[in-house]
């Protein structure tokens, strides 16, 4: 079905305002898949956080104009569906990853990080990263420990002396 150019125009607005807030970009190939697959994969997106949108390779090269995600334009060839994270850097790589796992027919082809193309090897790296959450949860444990050694380290002083004193007791009521 051909669009008119008001429509064109929407999909470039819409795309272009998820690709300015989105921290992360997967484009992967599609080719092959049923319609029940596709709508299983944007369900995860969905849940997940994800923004999945099959666009026109020359509409999706003007919505990435001016964007961290400029540097995918060239790559745009053949039938692709475009992933964005928009919660946490990883989102998108995941959901592809996982999806990708039980169905062969979607091949990664173009990753983007902050502005920079990565080799869709490396989705792997990028679905691995930890959600904001986990990273907080990982920066307080590293924060926490040297107070917590500090703590142990001078509760260790009185709890000697009081080891050393019940031994002395013991050995004089021998």
């Amino acid at each position: 079905m051909a669009l008119n150019l008001g429509q064109k125009k929407a999909i470039v607005a819409e795309v272009a305002e998820v690709a300015g807030g989105a921290f992360s970009a997967i484009a992967a190939e599609y080719r092959g898949l049923t319609v029940g697959e596709m709508t299983n994969l944007r369900i995860a997106a969905r849940n997940s956080g994800v923004y999945l949108r099959v666009v026109k390779n020359s509409l999706a090269r003007r919505a990435m104009e001016g964007t961290d995600f400029e540097c995918m334009s060239e790559g745009l060839t053949g039938p692709l569906l475009l992933a964005f994270s928009q919660e946490d850097p990883g989102s998108a790589a995941r959901v592809v990853k996982d999806f990708a796992k039980g169905n062969d027919r979607l091949v990664v082809k173009l990753v983007s990080i902050g502005g920079k193309l990565l080799t869709p090897g490396d989705i792997e790296a990028l679905a691995t990263m930890p959600t904001y959450d986990e990273a907080i949860s990982q920066l307080m444990s590293v924060m926490k420990a040297p107070i917590q050694k500090l703590a142990a380290t001078l509760n260790e002083v009185p709890g000697k002396l009081v080891r050393t004193v019940a031994a002395v007791k013991d050995a004089k009521a021998a």
